[in-house]
């Protein structure tokens, strides 16, 4: 009998306590750490701050209680930060949109100013003899030549 109840406590007792332990700071904090998320932890950081402020060890000002607020509330201050970043990526996009549509016009009207131009062919024979319906102007160097919008001096 006093080696049973010898047995009992000193070998299964302490062992018990010894697993119950391991499941305690081991087995469970894992498990608690594996659910462990960073808006848990900026949610408690309130905690925290007015455990500090009621030690009355340290005084705390009462703004760095309302950096516990903001803390809380991050989730809204971030949807309003991404909102507003989508905003500036659409309005980005909407003027990349307008420039490159501004950018081909003026190339397809540079290509029909230049087909109308005309450089590959050579002119009829009888134009040469053609007498001009109008003189040219002196001052005809100076005029700018208009093409679809682009101005050439």
């Amino acid at each position: 009998m006093w080696k049973t109840l010898w047995q009992k406590w000193t070998i299964d007792k302490p062992a018990a306590l010894g697993d119950w332990l391991w499941d305690v700071f081991v087995v469970q904090l894992a498990a608690f750490l594996d659910r462990l998320t960073l808006r848990k932890v900026i949610a408690f950081i309130p905690v925290i701050i007015l455990i500090w402020a009621y030690s009355h060890r340290i005084p705390v000002s009462p703004a760095l209680m309302l950096v516990g607020d903001l803390l809380a509330y991050i989730d809204i201050f971030s949807m309003l930060f991404l909102l507003g970043v989508l905003s500036r990526i659409e309005t980005i996009s909407f003027m990349m949109k307008q420039a490159t549509a501004r950018a081909a016009r003026l190339v397809s009207g540079l290509l029909e100013g230049v087909q109308r131009l005309d450089f590959r062919h050579r002119r009829e024979g009888g134009v040469r003899n053609r007498r001009r319906l109008t003189k040219r102007a002196a001052d005809d160097e100076d005029r700018h030549v208009v093409i679809h919008g682009v101005a050439w001096a």
